[in-house]
């Protein structure tokens, strides 16, 4: 079993939503931080509010540079990266054909720059910041894991043929990691796993239209929003054990496509 106290967690998307709540729950257990997020503002105001050793770096998680310099860090300012939690991600929702109600011509197309962006950050920078973090990991004899975000939409979600495409990657990704990693005899020392949350109570979908936020609360067996708490503690115990490796973990309320049966 591996303890949080003095682990060091590297970030991305740590300035708000799932990526704040973990590095609250880490910090709150004695580990220690890198938080990387796009706005240098927004790092700070979250650093702020978070006890223990914390670094900051703003970081463009599509830009190799960037994400060389964040593993980087950690190695210069603590010695070590223990957990490595790619969180940052965006969303651009739309249809990939939309019809015209009258006519049943298609009126409009997802635009390829909207497909393209959730592409780069979602799985490109997953990509980017997991080679480089788990190069130094290796190079520098660390033990821990690497957490990655999956989600229900991987299994399909309407209107977001981008995103459930990058989380549907996630879903692969621990797996081709681990035998990766057996094949080196690194899989003792480095773990791969994913999460895999419903819908989330963060500030943007608590912002939703309440009719909107009622029609989804209706499907989730539990009958509320999953709280970013929840996931930042299903992160830290799998961390903890070191029997679990290769594998996604849903965190959904109960939550599948056709709850009702």
């Amino acid at each position: 079993m591996l303890t949080i106290k003095d682990s060091v967690a590297v970030i991305t998307g740590g300035a708000g939503g799932i990526g704040l709540a973990l590095a609250r729950y880490w910090a709150e257990q004695g580990g220690r931080l890198v938080l990387a997020d796009i706005s240098a503002e927004a790092l700070e105001r979250a650093a702020a509010g978070l006890p223990g050793e914390v670094a900051t770096l703003a970081c463009d998680v599509t830009k190799e540079e960037d994400n060389a310099r964040l593993a980087e860090l950690a190695i210069a300012r603590f010695g070590a990266i223990n957990l490595v939690a790619p969180f940052a991600g965006i969303i651009k929702d739309g249809l990939l054909l939309a019809t015209d109600r009258a006519t049943g011509k298609v009126a409009k197309k997802m635009a390829l720059a909207d497909f393209q962006r959730v592409i780069d950050i979602n799985l490109t920078g997953v990509f980017l910041t997991v080679r480089e973090c788990a190069q130094r990991m290796i190079d520098n004899s660390c033990r821990g894991l690497i957490c990655l975000v999956s989600s229900t939409g991987s299994l399909g979600t309407a209107g977001q043929i981008n995103y459930s495409a990058s989380k549907a990657a996630m879903s692969v990704w621990p797996k081709v990691i681990t035998a990766e990693f057996l094949r080196r005899g690194l899989s003792g020392q480095i773990r791969c796993v994913a999460v895999a949350p419903g819908y989330v109570g963060t500030d943007m979908v608590k912002g939703m239209n309440q009719a909107a936020l009622d029609k989804i609360l209706a499907e989730v067996p539990i009958g509320r929003l999953i709280e970013p708490e929840e996931v930042a503690s299903l992160v830290g115990e799998i961390y903890r054990n070191e029997a679990l490796a290769g594998e996604v973990f849903f965190i959904h309320g109960g939550l599948r496509l056709g709850s009702r049966g």
